[in-house]
């Protein structure tokens, strides 16, 4: 049996905070004053609009001065024009309008009425009707269009252009799944403003696959096993959690709960209690960017590189999450607000997960000197959304340990982007089925952290496991030591992981020693994958420049928010991470933002065709001599009513 409560609405608290994430009667009232302020006109669309969250020092220490305001990013769908704008909930005024340059600010995020555009100009243009009839394709409704980011190339079409770059796929009837039937050797460039198409590539006919990929058939999938018997979760006396608006506190843990449509869930203010005081490690923690970079360099795919956060907006994408399916046991879950493309409020239905879990042995020991035998369990708190992004499906899963261990999981999903294999595509492509290529390609995660680590005045070291070569002093050769190097500016902290190194970032507070007269610190064990594998002089690394190395540090800058800068959609390349840290301010002893890139180099297997077995990765953020001790000594034992049938055999 699978067991849940129902779905809160994730909004402002009743002791209302300046980070309480926006309710959806504040979006209604947004709307309201950007009409009142002569803001919208008929064809005015909203891209985005998210909490303009006040600035750091007011919420830490007067946040009932700190201003109510959200920040709208709007465009005339008839004339391409686009503005950032600041409005003010607590005066209804617009505070500030700024107007955006298509080429050197690029593009608001993709609307979700420009993939409706795609197919009524697509549907209605001579040359691609054409290009379908000479591969014997003459319905159009069997024809399933991909509306997809264009990037910048510098192509002569390009500047001041709002662009879409289409695929199509056979869809044999609407219940059949389009991706294992790609119409290659085909693309079309649209224009979204004037919508027209300002161009068709087309190499020639290729081959469309046949074979079906609709995994969800029998005669694809099989008869169903008849083997699993059913694993209950139970907590007969509830999770041991409380939820008081957005405020979560558990365990010793306690954090804030927010949701922004373009990077979804973030958490704040994460912190720990240590002996009746609440000691601060995070301030703010959120996926602020994801790229997906594709290796097929021919003139039909070469563009693919989409940026999942920026470009399409994974808050927005969020699934309605299903208990017994997505989650399993004693369940909250809490529904999100968005804006649609009018503006007005949209609200996701269970879009965020939480629930408790047992993981393991926490710490186990059997004294052969004493006789004592002593084992705790290991539990985490577990707060998860999901997204769709297209063909591929992300989860993205936050840990909080008993032990004081923060950790994200990102699971991915799904069904990878598929095209027809040949030998030009074959360096480029694994064929998964007959015909059938999935191109290699990233999936790069780019996480930006508020560090807090006992206050505000933090500073990162660099720590290397050390060989010590054989000599005076160590003899036999067997010594191996830790190197530690302090990472001063902005100039110093773009770093790589090296696994042979064991290396690892010591995020530490100068200012707050432990017991032992060390700094107090928490450690960033990375996730040490390729990096972009795209050439440094490529367009697609000048667009995302964050993901050329594994961790940045910068100081904090209220707008500095995402790896790629604020608009990577058709962005001419350079913001983001290297123009913040172009500036090289001091990093040590500062108020500093750790920002991790990490993530999957996918090269597909047959076993992830027809849809692919959830792949992993992640980071975790550990206590490195924050706590003057192991801080789970307090845990006590389970008891025998935590195993089936109790008895003595089952305590711990």
């Amino acid at each position: 049996m699978a067991y849940g409560s129902t779905g809160r609405t994730l909004g402002t608290g009743e002791r209302p905070h300046p980070l309480d994430p926006l309710s959806p009667d504040e979006f209604g009232r947004i709307r309201e004053i950007l009409e009142t302020g002569g803001v919208l006109a008929e064809t005015t669309r909203t891209a985005y609009v998210g909490l303009e969250e006040p600035p750091k020092h007011l919420v830490l220490n007067d946040p009932g001065a700190a201003p109510r305001r959200a920040r709208v990013l709007l465009i005339d769908a008839a004339t391409g024009a686009a503005e950032d704008v600041i409005v003010s909930l607590g005066e209804r005024r617009v505070d500030e309008r700024r107007p955006l340059d298509p080429v050197t600010d690029g593009q608001v995020p993709l609307l979700q009425d420009d993939h409706k555009l795609v197919r009524r100009v697509l549907r209605a243009d001579e040359g691609w009707a054409k290009a379908l009839a000479d591969r014997g394709i003459t319905d159009q409704d069997t024809v399933y269009l991909a509306a997809l980011s264009a990037g910048h190339f510098g192509l002569p079409a390009e500047p001041g252009r709002r662009l879409a770059r289409v695929l199509a796929h056979r869809q044999p009837t609407p219940e059949s799944l389009p991706w294992a039937h790609p119409i290659d050797g085909l693309v079309a460039f649209v224009d979204l403003i004037a919508g027209t198409v300002l161009e068709i590539v087309d190499t020639g006919p290729v081959p469309v696959p046949q074979e079906s990929g609709d995994y969800h058939l029998p005669e694809v999938a099989g008869p169903p096993r008849t083997t699993q018997r059913p694993i209950e979760i139970t907590q007969p006396e509830g999770p041991s959690f409380q939820i008081d608006g957005p405020v979560v506190t558990w365990e010793k843990w306690s954090l804030r709960l927010g949701y922004d449509m373009r990077e979804g869930l973030v958490l704040h203010q994460i912190g720990f209690d240590d002996e009746g005081r609440t000691r601060p490690v995070v301030y703010r923690a959120s996926v602020a960017e994801m790229i997906v970079p594709y290796a097929d360099p021919g003139p039909i795919r070469f563009w693919q590189t989409y940026f999942d956060t920026g470009e399409y907006q994974l808050g927005r994408l969020a699934n309605a999450l299903e208990l017994g399916c997505d989650c399993l046991g004693e369940i909250t879950y809490f529904d999100v607000t968005v804006a649609g493309d009018d503006g007005r409020p949209v609200v996701l239905p269970n879009a965020i997960c939480m629930h408790e879990e047992d993981f393991g042995v926490l710490w186990k020991h059997t004294d052969p000197a004493n006789g004592s035998r002593e084992t705790r369990r290991q539990r985490r708190l577990v707060i998860s959304f999901f997204v769709t992004v297209g063909n591929y499906d992300y989860g993205f899963y936050w840990y909080l340990y008993l032990d004081g261990t923060i950790e994200l999981e990102v699971k991915a999903t799904g069904i990878v982007f598929t095209g027809a294999y040949d030998e030009r595509v074959a360096p480029y492509a694994s064929q998964v089925a007959p015909g059938l290529a999935a191109p290699y390609h990233q999936h790069l995660f780019g996480v930006r952290l508020d560090m807090m680590v006992d206050g505000l005045a933090n500073a990162v070291d660099e720590v290397d496991v050390a060989p010590v070569p054989i000599g005076d002093g160590n003899p036999y050769g067997n010594a191996f030591g830790r190197a530690a190097t302090r990472l001063r500016t902005e100039d110093d902290a773009r770093r790589d992981a090296d696994p042979a190194r064991n290396r690892v970032w010591h995020v530490v507070n100068p200012a707050v020693t432990n017991r032992l007269g060390e700094p107090v610190g928490y450690a960033l064990y990375p996730e040490a994958g390729p990096t972009l594998m795209a050439d440094p002089a490529s367009p697609i690394a000048g667009r995302a420049g964050f993901a050329g190395h594994h961790l940045w540090v910068t100081r904090h800058h209220p707008d500095e928010r995402y790896p790629a800068g604020d608009l990577p959609n058709q962005h001419p390349g350079g913001a983001g991470l290297p123009a913040y840290a172009a500036a090289g301010r001091d990093i040590d002893g500062q108020d500093i933002v750790l920002w991790h890139t990490f993530g999957l180099t996918h090269f597909p297997r047959i076993e992830d065709w027809p849809i692919m077995p959830v792949d992993t990765c992640g980071f975790t953020l550990k206590p490195a001599g924050f706590f003057d001790r192991n801080p789970t000594l307090d845990v006590p034992p389970s008891t025998a009513a935590c195993c089936a049938g109790g008895g003595e055999a089952c305590c711990c």
